[in-house]
């Protein structure tokens, strides 16, 4: 049986993230119009300051009412002046009312169909209401008060999911989301916030529950008055800032479904008030500033159409800029701030993982930032390796076709720039003096800093497949590899045998797994292991056997220098050799180019 507290509980809970009001206040029970009594005067809050309380008008209560009340000295009367026969009386009356508070409503199709009438009458009433008496509110503000609480009604809705199907047929999504709308910015934001617990994708509801009252929102043009009242909230009021903080919520939780990606990218107003709010400047970061960094973030990570739409807005400029503080100061620990840093570094990292973000981080001179990064920052170093670590990959560019279908655009000679953008990223690596910091985080590097290894291996691995042969810049970076008798070369082949090792280990849990499974059972286990296996060494195994190959190909004193120390271990090339092997037979596809410089250094390995 469902109590009244629980209702209460449930409608207010978050299972995701609450809004942080910084005063305190709770902006869905105040209202920026003036209320009105009934001569037309604004009416003074329930509010009273201490002065006040201690001129309270009227004669001071009798001091014997301020004691404990007691009998009286027959015995007739208790504690609330009632005697025996009155106060079971009361008893029993309080007893019947309790049972009538907590019967059991019934949520089925004849209440949804009573609660959104009941909504569309009170959304009509307050519009009729205040179209006609427009210059005089105390006409509509009752009306207004009975609007808020029909909307906080709905909340009742995101414990029923079964009922989203029937509730997206009805006029209820239309009405909520016409009323973002709303002349009331309170109003607004009650709406919003409604629209933000009805579509949490933690709602305990079917895919297809939630898949209806999404499209029912979304046909009533959701997304346009969500961004639309971007610009008409004003921040610095608290009611406000929560108006913002619901409408990043919607939608993020429209983003959970990847179908919804690319349609939320393409809105050019919506990437172009994101890239804003994220500049202003603030101490502390607020919630709100964090928040739209986090939403870039997911679009950035979500597709490459959405990768190139935000390389276009200037945005690697703006991410460079708003990092550069990092270089030597950290951000307070576990605060705002800090997710805000990361978010952006995650944004960066996208976006330059495309040619047009690459040109871009060029442009605006990002990888020597990441260099002094790497150089002198703490906590935005190990960030830095990511950043550049993406910006020396390689990446194909957009078909002229994928980029037309997706409003993007391209630049001339579509087949070269995906190999030629990474080429000119890490020519300026070499030009720029990095790999003086990128050796030396290399050797000093820690087993409790994986993450910072993965990207270093990385950032090898893609010097040495995109610098020109024969390049002055290519020379530095095998000379680097060759100094110091090898030193290089033997970090690199032990690290390969911890790879290796991780590895084995939890291809034995699997082969335990496997045990009693049948061929079909086992094939799909195979598939659903495959992430979990390159983040247990196979991904940073694959990095280090190919930069091994490299080596082996560029250089006879590198090849011997490998081969002695891999037979420490009874380890020879051919162990090289199997890892990339299997890389080019393994169920992940393989791109074309990648495809032919691993079959080239297979033949080395022979």
């Amino acid at each position: 049986m469902t109590s009244i507290d629980d209702l209460f509980k449930s409608a207010n809970g978050s299972a995701k993230r609450k809004f942080e009001n910084p005063n305190g206040a709770d902006p869905t029970h105040s209202y920026k119009s003036a209320k009105l009594d009934s001569n037309g005067e604004v009416k003074r809050t329930a509010h009273v300051s201490d002065d006040e309380d201690e001129e309270e008008a009227g004669p001071s209560l009798p001091p014997d009412l301020e004691e404990e009340p007691g009998d009286d000295d027959e015995g007739r009367f208790f504690g609330g002046g009632l005697d025996e026969n009155a106060k079971d009386a009361m008893d029993f009356v309080d007893a019947r009312d309790g049972e009538e508070d907590i019967r059991e409503e019934k949520y089925d199709a004849s209440w949804l169909r009573k609660l959104a009438l009941n909504f569309e009458k009170k959304v009509n009433k307050n519009s009729s209401l205040r179209a006609k008496y427009e210059n005089d509110p105390s006409k509509f503000m009752d009306s207004e008060g009975d609007l808020d609480e029909a909307i906080k009604g709905l909340s009742i809705l995101s414990e029923h999911p079964e009922l989203y199907q029937a509730f997206s047929k009805s006029t209820g999504p239309s009405k909520l989301v016409e009323l973002l709308a709303h002349e009331n910015t309170d109003i607004a934001i009650a709406a919003t916030e409604i629209i933000s617990e009805l579509t949490d994708e933690d709602v305990a509801g079917e895919q297809e529950q939630w898949d209806a009252i999404v499209a029912a929102f979304l046909e009533a043009d959701l997304l346009s008055l969500l961004i639309s009242n971007f610009s008409r909230f004003d921040e610095s009021d608290s009611a406000d800032a929560s108006g913002v903080y619901y409408s990043l919520n919607v939608i993020e939780n429209l983003l959970s479904q990847p179908l919804n990606t690319d349609m939320i990218g393409g809105e050019t107003a919506l990437l172009r008030w994101l890239l804003d709010r994220i500049q202003k400047t603030e101490t502390p970061t607020s919630q709100n500033k964090q928040y739209a960094s986090e939403i870039l973030s997911i679009l950035t990570q979500s597709s490459r159409q959405n990768r190139n739409r935000i390389a276009e807005a200037n945005s690697i400029e703006i991410f460079l800029t708003n990092l550069a503080p990092y270089r030597r100061d950290d951000p307070e620990k576990d605060s705002d701030e800090e997710e805000y840093m990361e978010n952006l570094f995650n944004c960066l990292s996208s976006v330059v993982e495309e040619p047009s973000g690459k040109a871009k981080l060029l442009e605006a001179e990002g990888v020597e930032l990441c260099l002094l990064l790497v150089r002198d920052g703490k906590t935005s170093k190990s960030r830095a390796f990511k950043v550049l670590d993406h910006a020396c990959g390689f990446a194909e560019e957009l078909s002229a076709e994928e980029a037309q279908t997706n409003g993007t655009k391209t630049q001339e000679g579509t087949k070269e720039a995906g190999p030629n953008s990474a080429m000119a990223v890490c020519e300026k690596v070499v030009e720029s003096r990095g790999l003086k910091p990128l050796f030396s985080a290399f050797t000093k590097t820690k087993k409790h800093d994986p993450e910072q290894t993965e990207h270093i291996l990385g950032i090898f691995a893609s010097l040495l497949r995109s610098l020109p042969g024969n390049s002055d810049s290519r020379f530095r970076l095998l000379a680097k590899f060759l100094e110091k008798d090898y030193e290089k070369v033997t970090k690199l082949v032990t690290l390969r045998r911890d790879y290796v090792s991780r590895l084995a280990s939890f291809d034995a849990k699997m082969k335990d797994r496997k045990r009693g499974l049948s061929k079909e059972e086992q094939d799909e286990l195979e598939l659903e292991i495959i992430p979990s296996r390159l983040s247990e060494g196979l991904y940073c195994l694959e990095r280090v056997d190919a930069i091994l190959a490299w080596l082996v190909a560029e250089d006879d004193g590198a090849k011997t220098a490998i081969t002695k120390a891999l037979g420490e271990r009874d380890e020879t090339l051919l162990d090289v050799k199997r890892t990339l092997q299997a890389q080019l037979n393994g169920v992940l596809a393989v791109e074309p180019a990648e495809r032919e410089m691993l079959e080239t250094l297979v033949s080395f390995l022979e």
